[in-house]
């Protein structure tokens, strides 16, 4: 049976760690079933070997008859060949079965994180996610490799017993209980590990989140001087991690130490039995041997059933762990309501911000967060009473929302792939990519006109719009300067890129959509004066009618705006231009005037000046 990584995973079932587990044995129950036969019969067919081995004493060795000990000698060694053959058959089955789990499990998560979409980070960290991805999907699908053996373990423990009965009512009776106690041993190591298991998965998915915020923001840690204090408390957590992973390896070598005692010291006492009854008479020495096979027999199954109580003991923990992730769910949308057909006013009722359309409108605070708060009420990402045009917000589909209204995160993510792809042109080809690398090189500092020729080559279109948004974010020189332009690629986040230039294909990226209202947070933040200065002047010509909300504070960018909304304690305290705040308002003038009067002329060279 073929894995398809491709198939609809079908729905999970959430209600619970052992029924997502089931749900993964129903999906594939024709290939559980074949790993379940091929198991039993592998394990009846080694205790098949003591059987034959007995027969051939005692009616081949003991009597001296040559022919009937080359038959049942003959008939072990076929045997042998037929279970060499099933054991390939179950471990290929076993591993198609782990393979499927993986696979099913990935696309169910990964699935229901697109689900959630911009919902996603409200509700798990990333390190929550990270650990699901990496760990618990990886134990899930380990954990049903015991499944066929464990029923196989099962069918062959009946069969053992159902041998030494033939042989023994009082060692059948010892082999048959014998399981039962190891049971009492390790069930309550099965319930403890589950718990230090649980707990450790927790620590290990908060500290894994520490490392991609370090990650992230190492070199600004390295520039306030925090580096130090960061690092020892990583260490401190990672030292508890390490402790609680001790824990769990403690639990888990009693387990497996006595999964590999006792069933020793089981055999010992079943040997032992069994000579004396061969010594009174009772058994044959054939019979005696017998008995010794079978328990030895009886290894592999009592193996395999400690094995899967290990392996379903871990999966389960996983499973509830992918269990409480499937279970999130994104903001309902019960808009109903058609969105304005015309560009019309957003309006935050909690922060008096309206953003008429077709302007530059900028928002100015003291604390940036209040701006961003804003930005997420205008674009719906969080509750609020915020209108379009006489609509609320709240009472449109979202999907009419999305795709006139963007939100340009300046912490978006940037997936690795060529620069094309990761500024979202997937569609532009690579003589596509050529042409927008020649074009590039031909635009002038102000011209957004695509060459004459260009309606009448494939694709014209696409690579015009590419264009212009790497030419408004100032990104030509990014381009110009990877070894093969557009196509190069580059790794995940960017971050073989400068934080300015990051900055910059975010922008680009978000201006290629070319929505109707684009918002969009500290986009040149991370640039210098005369890059800063370009971008400003470029975007508020390529967005010339088209709405455009900026919260920043640099007077580069505020000189620009048409409308300038100043708010204390995110509330708007005054509007009006630049210039006419910078007149007016104390606070705002002590709050952007970091060098206002050489903005003017840095702004004039900027455009001759290469950006950086």
């Amino acid at each position: 049976m073929r894995i398809d990584a491709y198939e609809d995973p079908g729905t999970p079932d959430h209600r619970g760690g052992w029924r997502y587990l089931a749900w993964l044995v129903r999906r594939q129950w024709p290939r559980c079933l074949a790993g379940a036969v091929l198991a039993s019969v592998w394990m009846v067919l080694l205790a098949a070997t003591p059987y034959l081995m007995a027969r051939a004493v005692d009616h081949g060795l003991e009597p001296g008859d040559m022919g009937a000990l080359a038959g049942w000698t003959g008939a072990m060694v076929a045997v042998g060949g037929v279970n060499a053959w099933l054991g390939v058959m179950r471990h290929r089955t076993m591993t198609k079965v782990r393979m499927d789990a993986n696979f099913r499990t990935v696309k169910v998560v990964v699935g229901h994180a697109t689900r959630l979409g911009a919902a996603l980070r409200g509700q798990v960290g990333a390190g929550e996610v990270v650990t699901i991805g990496v760990g618990d999907v990886q134990t899930i699908s380990t954990s049903l490799t015991a499944v066929g053996p464990g029923v196989g373990a099962i069918v062959a423990y009946a069969a053992v017993g159902g041998l030494m009965l033939s042989v023994s009512t009082r060692l059948a009776l010892v082999v048959l209980l014998g399981v039962p106690v190891l049971g009492l041993f390790l069930g309550p190591l099965m319930g403890r590990l589950q718990g230090r298991e649980a707990e450790y998965r927790e620590r290990q998915s908060v500290l894994t989140a520490r490392i991609g915020d370090l990650a992230g923001g190492l070199r600004v840690l390295n520039g306030l001087g925090g580096k130090g204090l960061v690092a020892d408390a990583f260490h401190r957590d990672s030292g508890r991690l390490r402790e609680q992973g001790y824990r769990v390896g403690a639990v888990t070598s009693w387990i497996q130490a006595l999964g590999v005692g006792l069933p020793m010291l089981f055999l010992a006492l079943v040997t032992w039995l069994g000579a004396r009854q061969a010594a009174q008479g009772h058994i044959s020495v054939g019979e005696l041997v017998s008995v010794y096979g079978y328990v030895v027999a009886l290894g592999w199954p009592v193996a395999f059933l400690i094995e899967m109580g290990h392996q379903l003991s871990r999966g389960v923990v996983a499973a509830r762990r992918v269990v409480a992730f499937l279970r999130l769910e994104p903001a309902p949308d019960e808009g109903t309501r058609e969105a304005p057909a015309e560009p019309s006013v957003l309006h935050d009722p909690a922060s008096g911000v309206r953003i008429t359309p077709g302007r530059l409108t900028a928002l100015v605070t003291t604390h940036p967060s209040e701006a961003t708060d804003i930005l997420d009420r205008l674009a719906r990402y969080s509750p609020s009473d915020a209108t379009w045009g006489d609509i609320p917000l709240a009472d449109i589909p979202l999907p009419q929302i999305r795709t006139r209204i963007l939100l340009a995160d300046p912490e978006a993510d940037l997936f690795a792939g060529p620069l094309s792809a990761v500024v979202g042109a997937q569609a532009t080809p690579s003589r596509g990519a050529d042409s927008v690398d020649v074009r590039l090189r031909r635009v002038g500092a102000t011209s957004h006109n695509a060459p004459a020729d260009a309606e009448q080559r494939p694709g014209a279109d696409e690579t015009a719009k590419l264009t212009a948004a790497l030419h408004t974010a100032a990104a030509e020189d990014i381009v110009r300067a990877l070894p093969d332009g557009l196509r190069t690629p580059v790794a995940a986040q960017a971050r073989d890129l400068s934080g300015g230039q990051r900055q910059r294909i975010r922008l680009a990226r978000a201006l290629l959509t070319d929505p109707e209202v684009l918002l969009a947070a500290e986009p040149t933040s991370a640039l210098d004066a005369h890059t800063e200065a370009t971008v400003a002047d470029r975007l508020k010509q390529a967005r010339q009618g088209r709405t455009t909300v900026l919260a920043a504070t640099s007077p580069l960018l505020l000189a620009r705006a048409d409308v300038v909304h100043h708010l204390v304690d995110g509330k708007v305290a005054a509007t009006g231009t630049h210039r006419e705040l910078l007149d007016t308002e104390p606070g705002y003038r002590a709050l952007v005037a970091r060098d206002d009067e050489g903005a003017e002329d840095t702004a004039g060279a900027a455009e001759g000046a290469p950006a950086r």
